[in-house]
Order: structure tokens, then sequence, then C-alpha cells
């Protein structure tokens, strides 16, 4: 949020123009005659006239606390974790973590700590920071504005003498940004689950001719359907926004379009010739793609929601009064008080008892072993979710029991005192649950995982204009260049996308 701040205040002069045009509305209402005003006015100017104001100053803040870096440290690593193992899901949340990588470099590296000391001492890994930037260059920022993640990098202290160690700082074009290379795999991808999401339209309207309810299995199938469609479809919308804000930074002239006429503007430089015949038809076809299946998904929204809701619930409370059961036998057994609280919390935040109360004569609640006819434990089944406070609460507990962050923060851990077998499941389900809140909101995560809001803003460029232009012409809008560049080519197997591309005058609705 700071960074973001600090980039706006930096890059948007109509922040600056409208406090001027306020300081000389209030002047001549003398709104600003006390001492009080003219210092909070002079304060707030000082901040608006130095570049990077916010972020130093909180640099130099966190610079008085002791051990500053390691809390970074850990929130950096946590950061490579979720991209190692994609957890994630919307694109916004993948660009927030190269953000928060960027971010949180630029604030270890100071006079009191060193990024290349904590390389060497193998607290966080600069080489892999430095893949993941080099496939990544930009990311948006707010809008139609960008950055490019190595600027956290070069504007470090510590930067000149390692100069040497990045190799993201390079201005070569990353194979990511190349949209033709990635539509073939997309096509595939395209097909295999519409093809799979058909079979699963056509068995719907089966089993809703039946009197039975769908059974677990059938539930966590569709679960896991809607799942791999959302992630799919924020795949490719995250292919089109990379390479969307990569061309607005690199700007094309005349020398590398013949196209591109001398006088061409900013806007029209970074959109209109920024992109040849076969790169706007893969823009298009993508976006197709794109818009064809959430629409097929939104369709199938109720079934979903309700596969999900069902899933959810049997899988949240199996765990809870299944699979709790021997972590919770063998710390009652060991005498492991803070681990037995620990996962009774989790127990009590979210159970559903069949009669409504916990039984009694559970033998786990003693640290016994179960009788050799077995213990029995009837699960309910209802097409109802957790919240998200209950969600929330239990993803915590489990997090304090499995984390295991290296450094001197180790030592503390409650990981170390737990069977294997049991951190296995433990952890597991705390992977599984991370994607529940995306799925409860099922509607919401769908809309954001196809926003494409961003090929339409152009506020930051039309602030180049110094006032010139109130607005670009349609010409000059993303969205009608490539439906034009359809109607113009007059390509038989592109017309059928004509319209799609219009929709993103939708989505900058929602945005």
């Amino acid at each position: 949020m700071f960074a973001v701040l600090d980039a706006l205040k930096n890059m948007k002069s109509s922040v600056k123009n409208d406090y001027a045009q306020y300081r000389r509305a209030a002047g001549f209402l003398k709104k600003m005659a006390d001492p009080q005003s003219i210092q909070e006015s002079q304060n707030l100017s000082m901040v608006l006239a130095n570049h990077d104001k916010i972020t130093n100053t909180l640099k130099e803040k966190l610079e008085t606390i002791p051990g500053y870096e390691e809390i970074l440290a850990d929130v950096i690593n946590i950061c490579l974790t979720y991209l190692d193992t994609r957890m994630y899901v919307t694109p916004e949340e993948k660009h927030v973590l190269f953000k928060v990588m960027g971010f949180g470099l630029y604030l270890m590296d100071g006079s009191q700590s060193n990024i290349y000391k904590l390389d060497s001492k193998k607290r966080i890994s600069l080489s892999k920071i430095d893949k993941y930037f080099k496939q990544l260059q930009v990311v948006t920022l707010f809008g139609d504005m960008q950055i490019p993640l190595y600027s956290y990098i070069t504007k470090s202290p510590h930067y000149e003498e390692n100069k040497s160690r990045w190799t993201c700082t390079a201005t070569n074009n990353s194979p990511s940004y190349n949209i033709l290379e990635q539509l073939q795999p997309i096509r595939e991808e395209h097909t295999k689950y519409i093809s799979e999401l058909a079979r699963h339209s056509n068995e719907v309207v089966t089993t809703a001719q039946k009197d039975s309810p769908r059974t677990d299995e059938e539930n966590k199938e569709l679960c896991d359907l809607a799942l791999r469609g959302v992630q799919l479809l924020s795949s490719w919308t995250v292919q089109l926004m990379e390479l969307y804000s990569w061309k607005l930074v690199h700007p094309t002239d005349n020398f590398s379009n013949k196209d591109c006429p001398k006088e061409a503007e900013e806007y029209e430089r970074a959109t209109r010739y920024n992109y040849d015949t076969d790169e706007k038809f893969a823009f298009v076809e993508v976006i197709a793609m794109i818009k064809g299946l959430q629409l097929l998904m939104s369709r199938m929204e109720s079934v979903f929601n309700e596969a999900i809701r069902r899933n959810i619930y049997a899988d949240l409370q199996d765990f809870v009064q299944i699979v709790l059961r021997e972590p919770l036998r063998q710390t009652v057994k060991k005498k492991k008080t803070l681990i037995k609280s620990i996962l009774t919390s989790i127990r009590d935040t979210c159970v559903d008892w069949m009669r409504g109360m916990e039984p009694t004569d559970d033998p786990c609640l003693k640290g016994e072993k179960d009788p050799k006819s077995g213990y029995q434990i009837h699960v309910p089944r209802r097409n109802v979710g957790p919240s998200s406070t209950q969600l929330y609460m239990v993803r915590t507990m489990l997090e304090s029991l499995i984390a295991d962050r290296g450094g001197p923060s180790s030592k503390k851990t409650l990981r170390k005192e737990m069977d294997g077998m049991a951190l296995t499941s433990l952890d597991g389900f705390h992977k599984q649950s991370f994607f529940y809140t995306h799925l409860l909101n099922f509607s919401e995560t769908l809309q954001k995982c196809c926003d494409l809001s961003q090929l339409w803003f152009r506020e930051f460029y039309l602030e180049l204009t110094m006032g010139q232009r109130i607005q670009f012409p349609i010409e000059m809008s993303m969205p009608w260049i490539l439906t034009d560049h359809i109607l113009e080519t007059k390509e038989p197997s592109m017309m059928e996308y004509v319209l799609y591309p219009l929709d993103l005058y939708n989505d900058s609705a929602h945005y």
C-alpha cells in the first residue's frame, strides 16, 4: 500500500495540481489563516514535492527497530513459497506477491541491513528472486500505470557494488511476453476443459432428475472442476495483462514500426502501433476464450456453489471430527498441553456434531486406543459452508502448529513436537483450505479472474498530454483497436470473435 501510494504521488501530476488549486482557493477564502493550518499545508507540500517520501520515512522508522529485517525476510520467503506452489488464484494476488518481494528488498537494504549479506547467510535467496523478476519484469501498479520490478532493486543503497548479481535489470524481452508461443498451450487447455465442463453439464441435467443428492465424490469432482476453471481463466488473463503492461512500458517508434508516424502520441505508440497483426489476432482469440468460458461457468454457478458448499463442509467436518482424533490422542498421551489446547480450539471453532454435542466416550480424549471393534463417528452432511472468520481462525491455528520458517525463530515452533503422520495430514489440509475462501465466493472470484479492465484505462496517459486532450479518440482504445483489426482484415476465422473485445468496456465498469 505504501509503495503504491508513493508511486502514484510520484507519477501522477494531478495530485500536485489538485492540491495547488485547493491552496489557491483556501487562500482566497482565508481558510488557512491560523498557524496550525499553515504548518499542515507546508508539511503536505513537502511530502508532495519529495519523491519517495512515504517509503523513505517508513524505511527510516523501520531501521530503528532491532531485527526488523528478520520479519521482512520471513515475508519474502512466504511470497516465494506461494509462488513456487501457486498459492494464489486471481491475477491481482500473483502481482501483489511480486510487489511485496520487491518492496521488501528495498526496505531491508539500508544502513542497518544488507540483503547481500542475508543472501550469503541463506536467509533469503536473491538468485531465486532474480529468476522470478526476470520472468515477470513489469507489474500493474494501479489502473493503466505500471512499475518495473527491477526499479526496487536499482534504488537500494548496495545495488551498484552488486550489480553483476542481477540479470532481471537487463531490458531484453522475456519469453513469457510472447503471446504467440503461449497461444497453442492455451488452446489445448481450453479445449480439454470445455469438453470436461460439457460432460459435467450433461451429468447435472441427469442428476437433477434423480431423487438422491450427489455423493461426496461427485461434489468433490465439481468443486475441483470449478477451482481448475478459475485458475485457468486467471492464468490466461495474466498472460494478456502482463504482455499489455510490458508494451506500455516499452512503446514503439517509427524505427521499430514503419507504420508508426513520427508525430504519434505516447499512448498511440504504446497501444495502436505496438502490436503486429498476429499479436492482435492472438489477443482477440485469448479474450474470446476467457469471455466464452466465463459465460459457460457462470451458467453453472448455482450447481458449482452447491457442490462447493457441500464439499467444503464435508472436508472440514471430516478433518476436525475424524482426522484430528489421532493427533489429539498423541498429545493427550504425551501430555503436550499447549498442542492439545490448539487442536481442541480448532475443533471447537467449526465442529458440527451429529447430535449437537461432542461424544464424551471418545477414547482419543483420554489418550487411549480405539476398541478392536472400532469407534464410529457419524459426520453429518449439509449444504452450508464455514464463515470467513471460522476459516481464518482454523487456518491460523493450524499454521501455528506446522510453521517452520527457518532462521532463529525455528527453535520456538511447535512443529518439532508433533508426530510425522499428524504433520502430513495437518499440512495437507492447510494447503487445501487456502482455496476455500475463493471457492465460497465463486461469483466474485470468477469476475476477478476474467477482469481485463486494465486494457481500457488511460488516465495516466491523458495526464501526459498536459491538458491537450480531455479524452483519447476511440481509434486509440484497445478494445476498439482489436475489433477494428478483425473488421479491416476480414479474416473469416476471426469473425466469430468480433464482439468479444467490446466486453472489456463492461469490465471497466466493474473496476
